[in-house]
């Protein structure tokens, strides 16, 4: 039901009128959007008030990135454009990282900004806050609009959401000026200027002509290998998607934010044996998953040295052929492929060799074998691996609980050490691999699914976001933070030979990250060991109180960037000394 601002006090001409506060709540709520990640401030603190009396929740952060964050995976958690609200020019600016984010991860998003009014922006004039953030935002999402007059709203807002999560989902950009909030009309006509979005996603059926080729391929492979995306987790077609690689017998690897889709511990999952398939593989089926650097660009020594057959499964077909040739593209949405596939398969289906998936189960028999030790190790200080068995057992104890990852080696060591076990419980760096994505992700996953959250942070990427332990705190969230603490970046050992200042790399010895909790309210937690890191999860899982424990890490432990140092660029000179 739309708000009502104010009525028309003239004699004989008593009308209901509405403003835009109004109009762009309503257009919110009409489109089932009941969450705002936002950070108050002239001009949209009052929009911020009244959406929040409206019913909206509005969740009020330190900083407008972190903002940012929470309402990208909220789009990829709910497949619903997730909303952040920020001010004008610097909080803009803050908030554009995020959405450029987004649409490099393909999460559907809105970046909803207020701004300075066009007549003064475009002679330049000097407003509060002056930019032209239409004309930035522009390059770094998927769309961009702005909206000047209130009957405008309805429109605006519904082409934002059809932009964010049609097609490839992604970043949308909507500008509105300071000037609309208060612009006034006729409630009725307001009434009927909004719009509910209908069908903003709806599915592309790919063509029966590229599911025959792909089967066809993938029937006359010896080493089949199939590849699951985040984009196949975003889908949400997970039965389908189930049944397709149980039929199909194919062993699989997921990525990182895939995990789960199917269980790590699935007899067909290949995480443990990534090497091996992916050398090995004659012929390997990508579902919503790209070949960027993530994948080596599908070619190089990771590869191997026999050439490979690649088959496509993406909704967007310039897609294909990116990086090598795809000898069998499937342009569609995810779901209908899948299902697609399954129909096709119901006639019969080979499975394949049984040389290589027995092949697979033995490698990776042996490299679970191989780890099992490093993970039961009850070192004081601990190293990366002691502490990340404990992380392991505790979610394979609480399957439900979402798992939020970043670092350098705490993430790169936590992506082939913890199984995952449901499908989109693993929150991540993305695509860019950006760090500060922590805080954010977690709160939005916790407000978003109702369920634990468990945040394994390094030391220096829970830098970028850390202050929003206030925001955990105010908000009661059941949020887990488990800091890495090693006293610097990769590692705390690096040494300054110039001056007396600190090695680039390195932080203050013996932080302790736990007393910020405890400073706002929630429980802080010191761990020197295995065991005391297990205690105080496994209390934190229970309680569901924002708990923040300081896990202290042998600061030699780690090692420069992790496992892509290959792409830290050495110099020649350094190389020759």
């Amino acid at each position: 039901m739309l708000n009502t601002a104010t009525k028309s006090e003239a004699p004989g001409t008593e009308q209901e009128l509405t403003d835009g506060f109004h109009l762009v709540i309503d257009a919110l709520k009409l489109n089932g959007i009941n969450t705002i990640y936002n950070v108050p401030g002239i001009p949209i603190t009052d929009l911020g008030r009244m959406a929040q009396a409206a019913g909206i929740r509005m969740i009020s952060f330190r900083h407008e990135q972190n903002a940012g964050y929470a309402a990208g995976i909220a789009g990829y958690l709910t497949k619903k454009p997730g909303i952040c609200l920020t001010v004008s020019a610097p909080g803009f600016l803050n908030g554009l990282t995020a959405l450029a984010h987004a649409t490099t991860n393909c999460y559907p998003m809105i970046l909803i900004s207020g701004s300075s009014e066009r007549e003064i922006v475009d002679l330049q004039q000097g407003d509060y806050e002056e930019m032209d953030q239409l004309a930035i935002a522009k390059p770094l999402c998927k769309a961009a609009y702005r909206v000047l007059h209130a009957q405008d709203i309805g429109i605006g807002l519904a082409r934002a959401i059809r932009a964010a999560v049609s097609g490839r989902p992604g970043g949308v950009y909507l500008d509105l000026p300071a000037k609309l909030f208060g612009q006034v009309m006729n409630a009725d006509a307001g009434r009927k200027s909004l719009v509910k979005v209908i069908d903003a996603a709806p599915a592309q059926i790919p063509s029966p002509a590229s599911i025959k080729r792909a089967l066809d391929v993938l029937k006359g492979a010896k080493r089949p290998l199939i590849i699951l995306g985040k984009g196949a987790a975003y889908a949400q077609a997970d039965e389908e998607i189930k049944t397709f690689v149980e039929k199909s017998g194919i062993p699989f690897l997921p990525m990182s934010m895939a995990k789960g889709l199917l269980s790590d511990t699935h007899p067909q999952c290949a995480g443990a044996a990534r090497s091996t398939v992916l050398k090995e593989s004659d012929v390997v089926l990508l579902i919503g998953a790209r070949l960027n650097w993530l994948l080596s660009h599908g070619k190089g020594k990771n590869w191997g040295e026999a050439p490979k057959k690649f088959i496509q499964v993406d909704i967007e077909p310039r897609e294909m052929d990116s990086n090598v040739e795809i000898v069998a593209p499937v342009v569609g949405d995810i779901g209908s492929v899948v299902s697609a596939f399954n129909q096709a398969m119901a006639s019969g289906w080979t499975a394949p060799p049984a040389e290589w998936t027995k092949a697979i189960s033995s490698k990776r028999e042996e490299n679970v074998a191989k780890m099992a030790p490093k993970l039961m190790n009850n070192k004081s200080p601990m190293d990366y691996h002691g502490a990340l068995g404990v992380l392991k057992n505790v979610i394979k104890d609480h399957p439900e609980a979402i798992l939020v990852n970043e670092g350098a080696n705490t993430l790169d060591l936590a992506r082939g050490v913890i199984d995952m076990y449901r499908p989109r419980k693993r929150l991540d760096v993305g695509t860019w691999g950006v760090m500060g994505i922590g805080m954010g992700q977690a709160i939005a996953a916790a407000l978003e699914t109702g369920h634990p959250v468990l945040a394994v942070e390094g030391d220096s990427a829970f830098g970028f976001s850390g202050m929003e332990v206030e925001t955990i705190c105010r908000y009661n969230l059941p949020i887990c933070v488990v800091i890495f603490n090693n006293d610097g970046i990769y590692r705390g050992t690096d040494v300054n030979s110039v001056n007396a200042d600190p090695a680039t790399t390195v932080f203050v010895k013996g932080a302790r990250y736990d007393k910020m909790m405890e400073a706002f309210g929630g429980v802080g937690v010191n761990a020197t060991s295995p065991d005391e890191l297990k205690r105080a999860v496994v209390e934190a899982m229970k309680s569901g109180k924002p708990t923040l424990i300081n896990a202290v890490i042998d600061p030699a432990a780690g090692s420069e960037s992790g496992r892509i140092g290959n792409l830290n660029p050495q110099s020649v000179l350094q190389k020759k000394k």
